[in-house]
């Protein structure tokens, strides 16, 4: 007699026939999953390179020379000390594989187990160890580019075949000792052996646990564990080798305790291959092994290049010798900093590039402030951000009128100051750059509006991510390189140039990449020109006096910084002196941008010696223009720009103009010295004062009136001309050549709310 199923019994059936049919759905798919993978493993593995003794014993290091092809530093010369099997401790053995690869021994090149448990310990956020094993490990540092980007699927499965390959023909000894051979230990040693010898004068045996801990952890992050840069990063990774080593037994409890307590710099040896040479291109080289790193996928440590770089040898040894050599200037000590930047004006090539005084001994590839110091560079920025916008976009001549006179920044009931808390009236955008005033330069921004500024800056290589704001017309956190770079299109005509240090790459099969930026138009050639002529006033007459080369055509700015109200009371010595000054000048072949201060922000640079960032411009510039083979030629005024007493003025714009009469800028002083052209706006933002508009109705009428008469025609240079010495203005009266000190400006973190006085 047949079982009567009930519903609930045929629901249980129908529920176990679907389970059963899913088992067998994700066993299937997992045979198929495996079958795929195994077949694309070996697809990609056929593809491996060969297995080669040579590739895991030898690195080439790399040569950087100059332009002439004379090499001036080696990476990696001379810092290779392999050690043999027989030489390794088991002690290192051990720290390496607790805080590594604890399977090492067991695995067969691939660990299942270890991919596994990383994959796990990284969903729990837990970073100890990654999958690879040491034998991957050690292939791809023979073999393939160690960056986080060329991680890929074939690449890993070429990795995985070659470890397999590799621990069927060699020792666990024999593999360890190729690893322990061919890491990087930082400040340019190869090898735990060697680094052994340079950091403890020890060879591997006869170092203490503590020691030997600290080796075995620093391949990991090389750099960042070194224990003469970073201390406490290195007692951290040592440290947690040592936990490790705990862990797995191989040191007891009391050894442990004894070795963390040992501090992480007792015994450590100075640094001894900081040789005067390198010193001298120890900043340049940094960026060369970080632009190198950005260009190519190849290893500069390992990988054998020839690297021809932009340096000048004598610029740069020039360059030293100014910042280091007391005997040359007086600085007022070792603390007092500086960064300076030299750029080839028509290419973007990094000429020279120092970033900082008294690098001690001990440090190489240390801080190079000329790229990473992002320091306030006050009044060096109206050029770029206020004024040749405007020109640019908003057809401004150098004789364009601008109100000096209390004025806030636009939307706010905050003030803006001048470095002099006083005010000038009516004065043209020329005689506001050569007396550095802020408020015709923000009255100037204001007129241009943020985002055109903000887009012609970008143009220049400078970018605002978080927001540009009217303080930014007169200050602006930015470091030499870019400020070099930002400036050369004044001295080319208009051309913005990516800044380079390496110009070609030859490779150890002879192949070369060369490298170099076609550059951009990102201005006018009547901008640059404008601009820079100018900027020739501010070193004739105005704040660049001490910057001045008396038989050289020039062009700069001066830039300081200050402090806000609330924050002098954390002021370091004179609490009248500044955070950060600033020059930036050119000549129609260079671009030299200077930085000084100090590295505690809060250490004022007092007023005596705040004429340093000048005289170190003049010096170097002096010299880079006299070197032989190199020819000065003043710039030549584009057709484009009409010259009319003192000032300059767009061709198109003086043609659509119908009247010819001209204001004077100095009428009391100079009878050719001209303004502007009578139907242009008096002023920016001016006072509407009913007697200046009656004085210039006057003298509008009596020019007109004296049109047939030749001496009252306006001065018109259309470019046959480009010299007006007598046109000049007359001195500034506010102090000697109008030199005033740079007492103003905004802090470096911005946080005046825009209330200084740059200057």
């Amino acid at each position: 007699m047949a079982t009567k199923q009930t519903p609930a019994s045929r629901q249980k059936k129908k529920k176990k026939g679907w389970l059963k049919k899913l088992i067998l759905t994700c066993v299937a798919l997992g045979v198929v999953g495996l079958l795929a993978g195994t077949v694309l493993f070996f697809f990609y593995a056929k593809d491996a390179p060969p297995l080669l003794a040579s590739k895991l014993e030898d690195t080439q290091s790399s040569r950087m020379r100059d332009p002439e092809g004379n090499v001036f530093y080696e990476v990696g010369q001379k810092k290779r000390q392999p050690v043999k099997v027989s030489e390794v401790p088991d002690h290192l053995k051990e720290a390496i594989t607790s805080i590594e690869d604890k399977r090492f021994y067991k695995h067969l090149g691939v660990d299942p187990i270890r991919i596994a448990g990383a994959a796990l310990s990284n969903a729990k956020g837990n970073n100890l160890q990654g999958g690879s094993t040491l034998t991957q490990q050690l292939i791809k540092l023979s073999y393939y580019s160690t960056k986080s980007k060329d991680q890929n699927i074939k690449r890993k499965a070429q990795e995985a075949w070659l470890a397999m390959q590799l621990e069927r023909r060699a020792s666990k000894d024999l593999i360890l000792n190729y690893y322990i051979n061919k890491v990087y230990m930082a400040n340019g040693y190869y090898g735990m052996g060697t680094a052994a010898k340079a950091y403890y004068g020890k060879s591997l045996k006869d170092l203490s646990i503590a020691q030997t801990a600290l080796l075995a952890g620093m391949p990991q992050a090389p750099n960042s564990y070194n224990p003469y840069m970073y201390k406490e990063a290195a007692k951290s990774r040592r440290d947690l080798v040592l936990s490790e080593m705990k862990k797995d037994r191989r040191i007891s409890q009391a050894e442990y305790d004894a070795a963390v307590k040992e501090p992480i710099d007792k015994d450590l040896l100075p640094l001894q291959d900081n040789s005067k040479e390198t010193k001298i291109y120890d900043n340049y080289i940094k960026q060369v092994i970080a632009e190198v790193k950005k260009l190519t996928d190849k290893d500069i440590y390992s990988d054998g290049l020839e690297i021809y770089t932009n340096i000048e040898p004598d610029a740069q040894k020039e360059l030293y010798d100014i910042l280091n050599n007391d005997n040359r200037l007086l600085f007022p000590g070792d603390d007092f900093q500086a960064a300076v930047t030299v750029l080839d004006a028509h290419n973007g090539q990094v000429l020279a590039q120092i970033g900082g005084r008294k690098i001690a001994d001990n440090i190489q590839l240390g801080t190079n402030r000329a790229v990473s110091a992002s320091r306030d560079f006050g009044s060096t920025v109206k050029p770029i951000t206020d004024y040749a916008p405007a020109i640019e976009y908003n057809n401004y001549s150098t004789g364009e009128m601008v109100y000096d006179g209390p004025y806030n920044y636009p939307d706010t009931s905050i003030a803006v100051n001048n470095y002099d808390n006083a005010y000038k009236g009516n004065m043209t955008i020329r005689d506001a750059l050569i007396d550095s005033r802020n408020v015709p330069a923000i009255k100037t921004l204001e007129d241009v509006g943020l985002n055109k500024s903000k887009k012609f800056l970008k143009k220049l290589g400078i970018a605002y991510p978080e927001g540009m704001y009217y303080p930014n017309g007169i200050s602006g956190n930015l470091t030499t390189l870019k400020m070099a770079a930002a400036y050369a299109p004044f001295a080319n005509g208009g051309k913005y140039y990516k800044p380079q240090y390496v110009n070609k790459i030859v490779y150890p099969d002879g192949t070369e990449e060369v490298f170099s930026d076609p550059g951009r138009e990102v201005m006018k050639a009547s901008t640059a020109y404008m601009i820079t002529d100018m900027l020739k006033d501010v070193i004739t007459y105005g704040t660049g006096s001490k910057a001045q080369i008396g038989w050289l055509p020039q062009a700069g700015k001066t830039g300081t910084s200050n402090y806000a109200e609330d924050k002098k009371h954390k002021i370091k010595g004179d609490p009248d002196g500044a955070p950060d000054i600033t020059f930036v000048g050119y000549t129609p072949n260079y671009v030299v941008a200077v930085w000084t201060g100090y590295d505690d922000y809060f250490h004022s640079i007092s007023t005596w010696q705040q004429q340093y960032a000048m005289v170190i411009y003049q010096q170097l510039m002096s010299y880079l223009s006299q070197r032989p083979g190199v020819t000065v030629e003043d710039w030549e005024m584009p057709k484009s720009v009409v010259k009319i007493g003192r000032q300059l003025y767009h061709r198109d714009a003086v043609r659509k103009n119908k009247k010819s009469t001209y204001y004077y800028d100095y009428p009391s002083s100079s009878s050719s010295s001209w303004l502007a052209p009578s139907s242009e706006k008096e002023s920016k933002n001016s006072s509407s004062d009913s007697s200046t508009k009656e004085e210039s109705k006057e003298e509008e009428n009596k020019e007109s009136s004296d049109t047939n008469t030749p001496e009252s025609q306006p001065d018109v240079d259309t470019g046959d001309n480009q010299t007006d010495s007598e046109n000049q203005p007359p001195k500034n009266p506010d102090g000697e050549d109008g030199q005033k000190p740079d007492t103003g400006g905004n802090n470096q973190s911005g946080d005046n709310n825009g209330q200084g006085n740059n200057r």
